[in-house]
């Protein structure tokens, strides 16, 4: 599997020449080469994880492709075919297996409403927890995507999700809201997070992939 990183949150994940599409959202440039993706991952509503016009430039390129989201996202998105997912639910998707965790997004403040979210593990390997800190119980994450800047988030409690995980493997995402300084603060705290489980962090910047 190759796992590309994009800004903030989007994701390309690519087995057997198949692609899976995942969070692309307002702070994303517009992906190409999408003939091959057969499927979308959307965590939750929030617009930094997609967006109608990210939706319509990968369905007009594949002729469609199934959208796998939590009932909030069928909620706000309404107009498209979307397969309500929940934790627990397990999907086949080609060459992907898609198991979802979690259920609800970080509490940003008690004044801002609790949103529906699911974190995807993407053939028992590759987990991405979308804006939250569940964590994939029993699984043997080889590769983390995990989240280092937003409203929600505190850098003790990211790591505190990285040392619960345990990859062999991390890289940093939802981060396009840092400043350069904030984002290189963020990855030297999750370096030493997945360090401390034996893993190894990586530097990706957009467009830059790791292989499982």
């Amino acid at each position: 599997m190759r796992v590309t990183k994009y800004e903030h949150a989007a994701l390309r994940l690519e087995v057997s020449g198949r692609q899976l599409i995942i969070d692309p959202g307002v702070y994303t440039t517009p992906l190409t080469d999408l003939g091959t993706v057969i499927g979308i991952v959307l965590t939750h509503e929030h617009p930094d994880h997609w967006t109608p016009d990210h939706l319509d430039r990968i369905l007009k390129a594949t002729g469609g492709v199934p959208i796998f989201a939590p009932a909030g996202v069928a909620a706000a998105a309404a107009g498209y075919d979307i397969t309500v997912v929940a934790p627990g639910d397990r999907v086949e998707l080609g060459p992907f297996h898609l198991e979802f965790f979690g259920g609800r997004h970080a509490v940003i403040h008690e004044s801002i409403p609790v949103i529906d979210n699911v974190g995807v593990l993407v053939n028992g390997v590759f987990y991405y927890p979308g804006d939250s800190y569940a964590v994939p119980r029993g699984a043997d994450v080889q590769l983390l995507a995990a989240p280092i800047g937003a409203p929600w988030l505190k850098i003790g409690e990211a790591m505190d999700f990285v040392l619960a995980v345990a990859p062999r493997r991390a890289f940093g995402t939802h981060d396009m809201t840092l400043s350069v300084a904030g984002r290189g603060m963020g990855r030297a705290r999750l370096t030493w997070a997945t360090e401390q489980g034996g893993g190894e962090f990586l530097e990706l910047e957009p467009g830059d992939s790791a292989d499982i």
